[in-house]
């Protein structure tokens, strides 16, 4: 029997730790019976690298391109490698199979529903198997042109100045371990102190447009320590600036011409809106009514693109906040989640796609 398998993919300066928060216990009855690989983006966990003399720079040159071409291939590679060798104990007399022993099923959250999207749409382009049976977006990220006024001045920001900043910050993060400290301790004063941090959850609230998500509870996570936190790549949120701006989902643009022709076929990025017809596998979209970060206006433009494009894709709402998805699971978000997973079917063979186009990473040759 083909057994079912899931992974996660957290979003915007989260960890695998944000799906089990408070509702642990609850995540284990939901995956009951299922291997549950939880995978994290590079810069949102350690920052520990095989180049222990690598420059922050460098270190931090990568936008969400790379954590759909580079982080989730190598973890889904890593699976099915660890996947094909339990088979193999499991059953040795079993004869092999180029078909794909196990299904394999991808829960995600905004900013890694983003990514898996365009794992998928890349692999289809690339013509190599991308290992999934279904995915289940939750507030994906992708479209944001329906967002709140200080998302859109931070949006103006970063197009206008990120290039210029790109030598002086690379990221967004806290650099020393002292200054993590403070923040550590402050970030468990909002939580000894509920007149401080409800004024402080008030505020980052307020700037998040009203979404109404625990913000003090997840900076109080495990991963936000003095040893290290998150940070956040300047590519990266000017990836999501230029996004916005476009109101298109797009690969990064380089700000050069010649740049993108060589790695895109095309002087500008590839839209992956416009490849959707490439999704071989169900989509079920999942949007927050009170999501102020991604709002439900944005999910539906994901649903209809896909419905347009021929997806099996479905569309669902609930009463939830951008990071409740996560952070504060209902019954009936865990029951709709079994209810997917129970939906699971095995991935169909490859489709190539009916389009030319050219797409590799630097130092690559063109496919």
């Amino acid at each position: 029997m083909i057994k079912v398998h899931c992974v996660s993919f957290s979003g915007f300066c989260t960890s695998h730790i944000s799906w089990h928060v408070d509702c642990s216990l609850k995540m284990m009855s939901l995956y009951a019976g299922y291997d549950v690989f939880l995978g994290n983006f590079r810069g949102f966990v350690s920052r520990e690298h095989v180049d222990k003399k690598i420059s922050s720079q460098r270190y931090w040159r990568y936008s969400i391109n790379e954590h759909g071409t580079e982080d989730i291939p190598a973890m889904l590679e890593k699976i099915h490698e660890v996947k094909t060798a339990e088979l193999k104990i499991s059953n040795p007399d079993e004869e092999t199979s180029h078909e794909q022993p196990y299904k394999l099923c991808a829960i995600c959250h905004s900013l890694g529903g983003a990514a898996v999207l365009m794992y998928v749409i890349t692999c289809q382009i690339e013509e190599k198997p991308h290992r999934l049976s279904r995915l289940i977006l939750l507030s994906p990220a992708g479209f944001h042109e329906d967002s709140t006024i200080v998302f859109t001045a931070i949006e103006y920001l970063l197009c206008l100045l990120a290039p210029s900043m790109a030598p002086l910050v690379p990221a967004f993060y806290i650099p020393t371990r002292f200054f993590r400290m403070l923040f550590n301790k402050l970030a468990r004063d909002f939580h000894n102190y509920p007149a401080v941090g409800g004024l402080v959850q008030t505020l980052i609230g307020y700037v998040a447009g009203g979404d109404s998500s625990n913000w003090v509870g997840v900076i109080g996570l495990p991963h936000y320590n003095m040893n290290d936190m998150p940070g956040v790549s300047l590519r990266v949120a000017h990836h999501l600036a230029q996004i916005k701006r476009s109101r298109r989902f797009r690969m990064y643009d380089y700000g050069s011409a010649s740049v993108n022709m060589e790695l895109y076929g095309s002087p500008e990025p590839l839209d992956l809106g416009e490849y959707y017809g490439l999704i071989d596998i169900p989509v079920d979209l999942v949007a927050g009514q009170k999501d102020q970060v991604i709002r439900p206006s944005m999910v539906r433009k994901h649903y209809k693109l896909m419905r347009d494009s021929g997806v099996d894709v479905s569309y669902n709402e609930f009463e939830y906040a951008h990071l409740d998805f996560t952070f504060a699971h209902h019954e009936e978000l865990l029951a709709y989640l079994m209810s997917c997973l129970l939906l699971v079917e095995p991935a169909p063979k490859h489709q190539s796609s009916n389009k030319t186009v050219k797409l590799k990473k630097k130092g690559q040759q063109s496919l």
